[in-house]
């Protein structure tokens, strides 16, 4: 037993340095003076303020934000809905189908994903003349396509262990159902619908592949802009912004436990 105990302390503290060493390494040059990431020429503060100052960076930042709002929030309200209707609906022909198309996004790759949705964007504009090129908005529709599936996954897993005697009594005692809905259903799904919001927008804050087939002259997200000057090497301001990103990431997982300590 002691060795089994001493082998999972060594393998878990391997891990977690293999994890967290190359981050401490980025966020330690993000201080760097010079502009070489891997040789120290002492301590400075210069890259924050070059990243600060860049407006290319910048503005990526605020597209992918409204991006990433957009796309969690119509994933979050298409996903309930389909969630809903796989657990709440009685079995239909069309049933099977909609619950393979609603998960195929969970494991299809991103490259064909994008490349589909190109294709579907690129025949509409010749069709109908919608949508005029490739921006904002399709990046919209291409992040909401496949974010939806993993907060109808969420969804579906609380509604699957709600107890829905909660809502025959809301019933029995007279509240119609669109009140039973918002008095008695939302409150409970409300965290999976929080926890379903968060993951998208995640996902789609982090999305490269599919906004690279999607997007068009000045829709260029964040992952885009890093990657286009990471081809080019990596240069301290990114390593900068990467520092600020995991300093934001820290604080949400720090706040949220404070919550859930709380609670």
């Amino acid at each position: 037993m002691m060795r089994r105990s001493w082998f999972l302390i060594i393998a878990a503290t391997l891990g977690f340095l293999f994890l967290y060493i190359p981050i401490g390494s980025l966020i330690l040059f993000s201080f760097n003076e010079s502009k070489l990431v891997t040789v120290w020429a002492g301590f400075s503060t210069k890259w924050y303020g070059e990243l600060l100052r860049d407006e290319q960076v910048l503005g990526a930042v605020w597209i992918s934000a409204r991006i990433a709002f957009a796309s969690a929030t119509l994933a979050v309200v298409l996903g309930t809905l389909a969630a809903f209707v796989l657990v709440r609906m009685r079995a239909f022909w069309g049933k099977p189908i909609l619950r393979g198309m609603t998960t195929a996004p969970l494991v299809m790759p991103e490259v064909i994903t994008g490349l589909s949705l190109l294709l579907l964007f690129v025949s509409m504009e010749r069709m109908i003349g919608w949508p005029a090129g490739r921006g904002m908005v399709t990046i919209i529709i291409a992040h909401t396509t496949f974010c939806l599936a993993y907060v109808a996954v969420v969804v579906q897993s609380r509604l699957v262990d709600m107890d829905e005697s909660l809502e025959e009594a809301a019933r029995d005692l007279g509240a119609a159902p669109v009140r039973v809905f918002f008095d008695v259903t939302l409150p409970v799904i409300a965290p999976a619908l929080v926890a379903g919001w968060l993951l998208a927008f995640t996902l789609s804050l982090d999305d490269l592949v599919v906004a690279s087939f999607t997007s068009g002259p000045g829709a260029s997200t964040l992952p885009m802009v890093i990657f286009s000057k990471v081809r080019l090497g990596v240069s301290p301001d990114i390593n900068a912004l990467a520092t600020l990103i995991i300093l934001v990431v820290a604080l949400g997982i720090v706040i949220a436990g404070l919550v859930m300590r709380r609670k």
